[in-house]
């Protein structure tokens, strides 16, 4: 058990099954410091002074953050309070949310030291530099950008847990040669590929310790269209039963060659997600995304009828110019393609991106904290916006949990028992839903699954005016998958007492 460390490499993480690729690529850098350095994760879930107690006790002189948009706001009032305890204590900070001075979070502020960019170089001479007791004069170091071939892999530091329990993140290339202006990589000048048989021969040691599990990091996999088959014919050659393959896909670059391999594969054993964000031309035009929306479709259509792929497709609400209508056409088109999953995500502003030029003149109005959600545009109010917000939400729980399959249909219209009275579009009906269920539950959070089936049955009936057989047939049929006890009929009319002048479970231990 290790007891001191000069250095910790550290972040938290947004769920315990993830696990953080930058930091065991900073100790993979290390060279001879690695002796001195620990990895130590955490999540967001976590209270800051359990947090900060782990780490102290092991009396660094160095702590390294990884610092993101769903970590800020934890990792700000962890570096708060190991400040006020340990002030000498170095400070380090890297990541895409403390890279874009002066765009900066008030956590810079009590750091040290921030490494801009690529760290995996950079945060080694730094410590070497602090461990000599030779601290830099600038505050803010940019990172140096090194030849892939030049940085040592991090696959052999997921140790055995992580391997039975956790993500694994594996990068084939680094960067991305379009200009999206909502994204990060917008900023990359381009995509560089790893040495490839060197990353496959990681690839097979991790396989051979019980990986089964990969997620690809590459913002666009499918971009060199020979390596992505060398790839994906590596693991049909390793294929089992549980192994899982996660890859961020173009949508419009699918050739022959990608797609003969693709239909070799077991159904279920990957998983695309898959950037469409927006059908409309002129909007794409606008944010500088180029995508031949045709072929989006056809490649789309030809994956969820031809592969047993999962598809995990992607919509933003509130990008510059958009209206509610105009996104319902979107949102219709995507929804007849039949993904398994649309992420309907809200604009939000990341530090750096390209998209922040267009603030003025389409009156961008973001939430200042993390994670800077659009709250209002030029053409979106805040009230839509809020709507919006709810129907993802519900769409999250109903469309995506893959619970309601059978009763997505008929609130969607697509089952000839739907309402003819109620013949709108698919968005625009799932709209409606959103708005009846918020009036009736009054939140779009803590939601049983009990409660969701009321909520479905009475607005189906009440505000759909759909035959309530028909209603509890899709409903039955739904909950049959459900594992739920008891019948259906039963819950749906059950009512529980409430019960007066009770003293609640925690007082009556005490009284009893």
């Amino acid at each position: 058990m290790i007891t001191q460390a000069n250095i910790i490499l550290t972040t938290l993480n947004s769920r315990y099954m993830h696990t953080a690729f930058g930091l065991r690529y900073l100790y993979a850098n290390l060279d001879e410091l690695q002796d001195q350095a620990v990895i130590k994760e955490f999540t967001i879930q976590e209270r800051p002074l359990n947090i900060v107690e782990k780490i102290l006790l092991l009396k660094p002189k160095i702590i390294g953050f990884s610092v993101y948009i769903w970590n800020i706001e934890e990792i700000t009032e962890v570096v708060k309070i190991i400040k006020s305890i340990s002030p000498k204590t170095a400070i380090v900070l890297g990541g895409p949310e403390v890279s874009h001075a002066p765009d900066s979070p008030d956590v810079v502020n009590f750091s040290d030291y921030i490494i801009e960019g690529a760290g995996e170089i950079s945060f080694k001479h730094l410590c070497y530099q602090l461990l000599s007791k030779k601290r830099p004069l600038n505050k803010i170091i940019q990172g140096d950008t090194v030849p892939l071939q030049q940085l040592k892999l991090p696959y052999e530091f997921y140790t055995d847990e992580d391997i039975r329990n956790r993500l694994i993140y594996v990068e084939a290339s680094r960067g991305c040669p379009f200009k999206c202006e909502f994204c990060l990589s917008s900023l990359d000048k381009t995509a560089k590929p790893f040495e490839l048989s060197i990353f496959l021969a990681e690839l097979d040691k991790l396989i051979q310790r019980g990986a089964r599990n990969f997620k690809f990091i590459d913002r666009t996999f499918n971009l060199k269209i020979s390596s992505s088959v060398v790839i994906l014919e590596f693991f049909l050659e390793r294929m089992t039963e549980d192994m899982y393959l996660h890859f961020e896909v173009i949508p419009d670059n699918m050739p022959k060659q990608l797609k003969q391999i693709l239909t070799s594969f077991p159904k279920n054993s990957l998983q695309f997600e898959i950037g469409v964000q927006t059908f409309d031309p002129k909007i794409q035009s606008l944010i500088s995304r180029k995508q031949n929306n045709e072929k989006t479709a056809e490649n789309l259509a030809w994956l969820r009828n031809e592969t047993g792929a999962y598809l995990h497709a992607d919509l933003i609400f509130g990008l510059p110019s958009d209206t509610l209508e105009n996104f319902a056409k979107s949102f219709d088109q995507l929804v007849s393609l039949n993904p398994h999953e649309i992420q309907l995500g809200i604009l939000k502003r990341l530090r750096g991106a390209p998209i922040n030029r267009h603030d003025d003149d389409y009156q961008m109005n973001y939430k200042d904290g993390a994670p800077y959600t659009i709250l209002s545009t030029r053409d979106i109010d805040f009230f839509t916006m809020q709507r919006i917000n709810r129907f993802a939400r519900y769409w999250d729980l109903i469309a995506n949990s893959g619970r309601f399959k059978h009763t997505v249909s008929l609130i969607l219209g697509f089952d000839n028992n739907s309402n003819k009275k109620n013949n709108s579009s698919p968005f625009h009906r799932f709209l409606k839903l959103s708005d009846s269920l918020y009036t009736q539950a009054e939140s779009t959070w803590k939601i049983s699954l009990v409660r969701l089936y009321k909520l479905l049955y009475s607005v189906l009936i009440n505000e759909f005016f759909i035959d309530e057989q028909v209603v509890l047939k899709h409903l039955q049929l739904d909950f049959d998958k459900s594992n739920q006890k008891g019948s259906l009929e039963h819950l749906l009319k059950k009512s529980k007492p409430r019960r007066k002048g009770v003293a609640n479970k925690r007082q009556l231990n005490h009284i009893q």
